[in-house]
């Protein structure tokens, strides 16, 4: 028998323990224990108590948490227990909780026992705020053991998939799953200050589109019709504001059937917002704000340090079209970029495969994220994307060939994308079959014709803008974290092989 197997046996004999002793006052599991305050509370509160204010006038307390060290001295001993806000220190003698209670805290408790204490508070001789223990109750008997202390638990992959454990030991993932709640809030609370309505939009949809990407196929049986987990809300939020809800904002889910790695989940959070009489570069000005407000919320500063580049937000972001950026970043000529037998070239020799109904303007993007997409790490907006990687956004007035569209970058990853919505539905109507071509041509990702959608630009949409923004790579950018999977509670991952 394997050590961890050992010891999960003789936690289940303590368990056997105490259910035989246990009745309808005194049950195994018991429900009834409440803990008055959480650790981070005692200790800020009574900071400035010494050891004989605290003696002096007794300070009744309840606290409850799982353990975590446990230290046993004969007649008395010390556990530590911790709770969301901290840990905090209990002292426990035989004399004041019981023979037989004292015998079950030696005898019956382990690491990672969930435990309350009733006491009143005491510094201890190095002047630690503890608990001088006068109740004490099992409240929940674990069978598993937590990784060995002083290591803690380091192992990604179990990390990832048994996260409640990895919370239980690491304190840096608790925080950093508590700034991405704060980002949350943040992003919220900047949208509801500039008078935008949260709006929530069906998950599941008749015809996938929003986004070029492979969407996820389920089954509605009692229509016995097939539908697709949504891979943007798009389409829904600006049939809103043809609705006349002018200023709309989601934070919510979205579903891509794509690959697993650093940078992606098929399951992922998005911010997603449009704004009736505005434009893509409104809405650059808007990013940098929101980013900055952001920062300053969660972080409390506009820096962030990431790798070995220092991020201030609070400088102007960098801002390039894709052919700027494009030659910035590589010998790649301006002739050169418009030639598509160049481009197919340099593909090739990458070897990329290149596809011969594609254009130049996405030969330019192919070459644009082998080449460029990496290199930005300081915050940047590229502009000017091809309409023909951009179904959904507005042409530019001066040159049609480009969309109004911006991308942010940052640590080389998309952060944001964002365009002048396209509000004339007879284009549309043309790029929308232009998406089905491709997909009649094997292309998983392009979009379906969305008839209705063309109905409600037929009703009229004003000028607007809209964006969409990743929550988990923001988080990423903002926690110096380099995987997607760090940042997501519960990612997706292959099963384990058995």
């Amino acid at each position: 028998m394997s050590e961890e197997h050992e010891i999960v046996r003789n936690r289940r004999e303590k368990l056997d323990r105490i259910r035989a002793a246990s009745n309808a006052e005194y049950p195994a599991f018991p429900n009834s224990f409440r803990r008055s305050a959480l650790a981070s509370e005692l200790q800020e509160k009574y900071s400035g108590f010494d050891r004989e204010a605290l003696s002096e006038t007794p300070i009744e307390v309840s606290v409850a948490g799982r353990m975590m060290l446990h230290r046993d001295a004969g007649k008395a001993g010390f556990i530590t227990l911790q709770d969301p806000s901290g840990r905090l220190q209990c002292y426990v003698r035989m004399d004041v909780v019981g023979d037989a209670n004292y015998a079950a805290f030696k005898d019956l408790w382990d690491l990672g026992d969930i435990v309350g204490v009733e006491g009143t508070l005491m510094r201890t001789n190095k002047g630690e705020l503890s608990v001088r223990a006068t109740r004490i109750e099992m409240l929940t008997k674990t069978l598993q053991p937590l990784p060995e202390k002083f290591h803690g638990l380091q192992d990604q992959e179990t990390r990832s998939r048994q996260r409640y454990l990895d919370l239980i030991m690491n304190e840096e993932s608790r925080k950093l799953f508590r700034i991405r709640s704060a980002v949350i809030q943040s992003l919220r609370e900047f949208f509801l200050a500039r008078d935008y309505l949260e709006v929530e939009t069906p998950m599941m949809q008749i015809i996938p589109g929003g986004a070029t990407a492979r969407p996820f196929v389920t089954h509605h049986n009692a229509l016995d019709l097939d539908l697709y987990l949504r891979v943007a809300p798009e389409l829904n939020l600006k049939r809103l504001v043809v609705g006349g809800f002018e200023r709309v904002f989601e934070i919510n889910r979205n579903f891509r059937n794509e690959g697993l790695s650093t940078r992606h989940n098929p399951e992922f959070t998005m911010l997603e917002f449009y704004q009736a009489y505005s434009d893509y570069s409104e809405l650059i000005s808007l990013t940098q704000d929101m980013i900055r407000y952001v920062c300053k919320s969660v972080l409390g500063s506009t820096i962030v340090e990431q790798e070995n580049i220092t991020l201030d937000f609070s400088d102007e972001f960098e801002q390039y079209t894709v052919l700027e950026s494009i030659q910035k970043h590589t010998e790649i000529t301006a002739d050169e970029l418009a030639n598509e037998a160049v481009l197919r070239a340099i593909l090739t020799n990458r070897n990329l495969t290149t596809h011969p109904d594609w254009g130049l303007g996405r030969l330019q993007m192919e070459i644009f994220d082998e080449f460029v997409e990496a290199r930005l790490m300081k915050p940047t907006f590229i502009t000017q994307y091809p309409v023909e990687v951009s179904p959904l956004s507005r042409k530019n007035d001066a040159n049609p060939h480009v969309a109004d569209r911006f991308e942010l970058f940052a640590m080389g990853r998309e952060i944001a994308n964002g365009f002048s919505e396209l509000n004339d539905s007879e284009d549309q109507a043309q790029r929308f079959q232009a998406q089905v071509d491709l997909k009649a041509q094997g292309d998983l990702e392009a979009m379906g014709f969305d008839h209705d959608y063309l109905t409600a630009l037929e009703y009229g949409l004003p000028p607007t803008a809209g964006e969409g923004l990743g929550i988990d790579r923001l988080v990423m950018l903002l926690t110096n974290t380099a995987s997607i999977r760090d940042v997501i509670l519960f990612p997706h991952m292959r099963p384990r092989e058995s």
